[in-house]
C-alpha cells in the first residue's frame, strides 16, 4: 500500500492532468443550463486532454465481471451518473445532461503507468434546493473525513466522521461502495467504508494512497444495479451525491493530489 517519493511525485503529476479533464468536463456540462448537451461530449473532452499530456483514461476497457462471452470491459473514460445514478453510469445516445439535473462525474487517469482517480458532482442550472444541499453536504462530508486521514488514525476514524455529518445533515451514507487504495491499479486494497466506529480497521502509514469517496441517498443508503448494467442507483427514486480525492498519508497529516 505504500508508494515511494518518486512514484508519489508521478501521481501528483498525474492528479492535475485528472484535475483538468474533470473540471473541464464540469464546466461543458453547466452548459446543460442552456442547452441540451449530450453525454458523450463529456466523454470526448476528457480523452482529448488526458492523452495531450501523454495519459490515458483508467476506466475506459477496464475489466468490471465476467459472463459466459468472456470479459466485460467499462465502455468510456468518464463515468457520468445522473440524478438517482449513484456511480459507474455510461454515456449513451439517450442520456442528455439538461437544466435541473443532479450529474456525477468520475474519472481515473494512467501516467506513467500510475493511476489516480477522482469525481465531483455539479448542479446543473436551476434545481431544487436539496440538490444543493446534498451537493454541499457531500462535498463537506469529504472535507470531514480528510481530517481524520493522518499516521495513526484508522478507516474507521474516517468513516465515521463522513457518515455522522451525512446523517447529521438529514442523508444517507450509501452502503455497499466504498473507497479504496489506488497507484499501481485503479482498485487496490484497503477498502474504505464512508461509515464505520472509531479506532476500528486498518491504521493509516505514510506513504499509502488512498482514493476517498463519500456517496451519499436522498432517502436511504440502499443500492441496486441500473438498467445500463454498470451504473449503481438508488433504489428508492432518491437523488444521489458523489466526491472524490485520490489523497496520500503525509507526515503532517496527508496531501490531495487531484
Amino acid at each position: 500500500m505504500i508508494k515511494t517519493k518518486k512514484e508519489i511525485a508521478i501521481l501528483r503529476e498525474g492528479g492535475k492532468i485528472l484535475r483538468e479533464a474533470l473540471l473541464a468536463a464540469r464546466d461543458l456540462a453547466m452548459e446543460g443550463a442552456q442547452r441540451e448537451v449530450a453525454s458523450h461530449e463529456l466523454n470526448d473532452l476528457v480523452i482529448k486532454i488526458i492523452r495531450k499530456y501523454g495519459g490515458e483514461p483508467s476506466f475506459l476497457n477496464y475489466e468490471v465481471g465476467q459472463d459466459k462471452n468472456g470479459p466485460i470491459n467499462y465502455p468510456s473514460a468518464l463515468c457520468i451518473s445522473n440524478n438517482t445514478e449513484i456511480v459507474h453510469g455510461i454515456p449513451t445516445d439517450t442520456k442528455i445532461i439538461k437544466n435541473g439535473d443532479l450529474l456525477k462525474l468520475d474519472l481515473g487517469v494512467w501516467y506513467k503507468d500510475l493511476c489516480t482517480d477522482s469525481a465531483l458532482s455539479v448542479a446543473i442550472g436551476d434545481v431544487p434546493d436539496v440538490v444543493n444541499k446534498m451537493v454541499d453536504v457531500t462535498r463537506e462530508g469529504l472535507k470531514r473525513g480528510l481530517k481524520e486521514i493522518k499516521i495513526g488514525n484508522t478507516i474507521g476514524d474516517y468513516g465515521y466522521a463522513v457518515d455522522k455529518y451525512v446523517t447529521d445533515q438529514g442523508f444517507f451514507t450509501v452502503q455497499g461502495l466504498v473507497g479504496h487504495g489506488v497507484g499501481y491499479e485503479v482498485h487496490e486494497p484497503p477498502q474504505i467504508p464512508n461509515f464505520g466506529k472509531k479506532g476500528k480497521g486498518i491504521k493509516f502509514k505514510e506513504g499509502m494512497v488512498l482514493a476517498l469517496e463519500p456517496m451519499i441517498g436522498q432517502f436511504s443508503g440502499d443500492i441496486q444495479k441500473g438498467e445500463d448494467g454498470f451504473a449503481f442507483t438508488t433504489v428508492d427514486d432518491g437523488l444521489a451525491a458523489h466526491f472524490e480525492h485520490t489523497v496520500v498519508v503525509t507526515k503532517k497529516g496527508n496531501e490531495v493530489l487531484t
